[in-house]
């Protein structure tokens, strides 16, 4: 089939994001690490913009691990009243451009704020469908698997086995397709325990670009590596090849 059109999209549907580097950028200028962190939601809102503009249908963020607890007292409490007051800013402005907001992860940690704030959020915002924001937050994949096992076990009592299908149908993420691209700034290479389950078969992309300097000019570059993968799901090159599913080029 030579010369067949390729199906393969131009940008991907769903992309996740570890937003690393916000203490190094503050670093760098001299600065507390909680302005990198402030700096590094104004990068967020840009990079849902931009998300927007380019046709992506989903954006998933790590904003705070399960792990992240382990950070300076200080730092932790600023994280959790960043959260709110960006939630109350933003919410709005989300709602009236048709973005849904959805936060996953484990709630018994945070004060009733935010848990009243994250809850007026995600109910506000549940009938749009423009766009799929949503943000992990004392998250951590390992937390997600064995708390869906636990959920299912406690609603079956009998359960022999629990497969593949099943799991899924009930992790955090189970409304939105598995990630397509997954993007780290900040130099490191790894995925830190963020969505195990799902980033299966997802393109993975990282960055020395600290996540306050992340851009719509970065995204177009992640973007355009992703276009140049292969994506084979256990196929032979030559059976995508045939489906017309290679990487495309404009």
């Amino acid at each position: 089939m030579a010369g067949k059109e390729s199906t393969k999209p131009l940008v991907p549907r769903h992309v996740a994001v570890i937003m690393d580097g916000n203490g190094r950028w503050a670093r760098k200028r001299f600065l507390p690490r909680v302005a990198g962190h402030v700096r590094g939601v104004e990068a967020l809102r840009a990079t849902v913009a931009a998300c927007v503009e380019r046709g992506i249908e989903y954006l998933t963020i790590f904003a705070f691990s399960s792990e992240n607890w382990r950070r300076p007292v200080d730092e932790v409490s600023f994280l959790m009243q960043l959260f709110i007051k960006s939630l109350k800013k933003e919410v709005n402005r989300l709602h009236q451009n048709g973005i849904r907001l959805r936060v996953i992860g484990d709630r018994s940690r945070f004060e009733p704020a935010l848990v009243d704030a994250i809850a007026g959020a995600e109910a506000l915002t549940a009938g749009n469908a423009r766009f799929h924001l949503t943000i992990a937050a004392n998250y951590g994949g390992r937390w997600d698997v064995v708390d869906t096992v636990n959920r299912l076990l406690a609603r079956h009592p009998g359960l022999a086995a629990i497969d593949e299908q099943m799991l899924g149908a009930e992790l955090s993420m189970h409304f939105a397709p598995e990630p397509d691209l997954f993007i780290r700034t900040g130099g490191e290479e790894r995925i830190s325990n963020f969505l195990l389950w799902q980033l299966a078969y997802t393109e993975l992309y990282f960055t020395d670009t600290l996540w306050p300097d992340f851009d719509a000019q970065a995204l177009d570059v992640a973007i355009e590596s992703y276009r140049q993968r292969e994506r084979r799901f256990g196929r032979t090159s030559e059976q995508v090849r045939a489906a017309g599913e290679g990487p495309r080029h404009a």
